[in-house]
């Protein structure tokens, strides 16, 4: 059984929760069979946490995960795994599993995040688009989260552009949401990377997008944000880039749009202008 797939289908506990307990059993198969005296002693796991592990212990339902996984080619990384990417493995709450399908060597390319709104201006997509194609004409991989709108555009730039990219995702890498992105989810599964941390069949959920957006910022050297309003998952997502030390570029706008409100506040806040990808190249080539 794989001990790595069962750790992920623990509900209740979060990763850092579940990092704690890797810190104390090492591995997730002794994490399995440890009693229950043994997880109370780890910090913050309670009657609660030890029920839940001890309700997930269900071998058949592995076995089929495994089965399905084998099936249609999707791979698992851990966070011990040396496919597993460092940046990634170093901040604060890094997923202990990564579901994977297509090229994994792509989690540890220079790599730049392309985020925005979900309802752009044409203007918007139209750079996002751009930036994207030319990024990957420089060897750049592109990594956004597959949401419609800026997310779709930073894809679909470096698909023209025979580039690489990486798509996160808040569901199960085998769920294609939002539909409508069906044709960006085949060809990126054909030439990039899909990945998640939630298991194979996980519905999306709204709470469960936030939480892939730390990932989206954290596998990257920068993160370019084209379009945000001042409330949106963009703007939680230049939270996680800059408590985790990454690069923040910002595209800049029209200021009577709404869609500008949350890139100008970045601006003012100390946020790289980008106006051409030399702005960026220039911090990493």
């Amino acid at each position: 059984m794989n001990y790595w797939i069962w750790l992920a289908t623990v509900k209740g506990i979060g990763t850092v929760k579940k990092k704690a307990l890797l810190e104390r059993f090492k591995t997730p198969e002794k994490i399995y069979k440890a009693k229950k005296e043994e997880l109370l002693q780890v910090e913050g796991i309670t009657e609660k946490c030890m029920n839940d592990i001890e309700n997930s212990k269900n071998i058949e339902l592995i076995k089929k995960y495994e089965a399905y996984m084998e099936k249609n080619k999707i791979k698992i990384i851990n966070i011990v795994d040396k496919e597993y990417p460092e940046k990634l493995r170093q901040i604060y709450d890094p997923p202990i599993t990564l579901f994977c399908i297509g090229d994994i060597t792509l989690l540890k390319k220079v790599s730049i995040g392309i985020i925005g709104s979900r309802e752009p201006s044409v203007y918007g997509e139209k750079i996002a688009t751009k930036f994207s194609k030319e990024l990957s004409e420089k060897g750049i991989t592109v990594v956004s989260g597959m949401a419609k709108g800026i997310d779709a555009c930073g894809h679909i730039g470096a698909l023209q552009a025979s580039g690489k990219t990486i798509a996160v995702l808040g569901c199960g890498v085998d769920i294609v949401y939002p539909v409508e992105n069906i044709q960006v989810y085949n060809s990126i599964a054909k030439t990039g990377l899909i990945i998640s941390e939630y298991i194979v069949g996980t519905k999306p959920e709204t709470w469960q997008f936030p939480a892939r957006n730390r990932i989206i910022s954290g596998l990257c050297n920068g993160v370019l944000v084209v379009e945000a309003k001042k409330k949106s998952g963009t703007m939680i997502t230049t939270d996680f880039a800059l408590e985790q030390g990454r690069e923040l570029y910002v595209v800049p706008g029209n200021i009577t749009s709404l869609n500008s409100e949350g890139t100008n506040k970045l601006m003012k806040e100390g946020a790289k202008i980008v106006t051409c990808i030399e702005d960026i190249l220039e911090d990493f080539i």
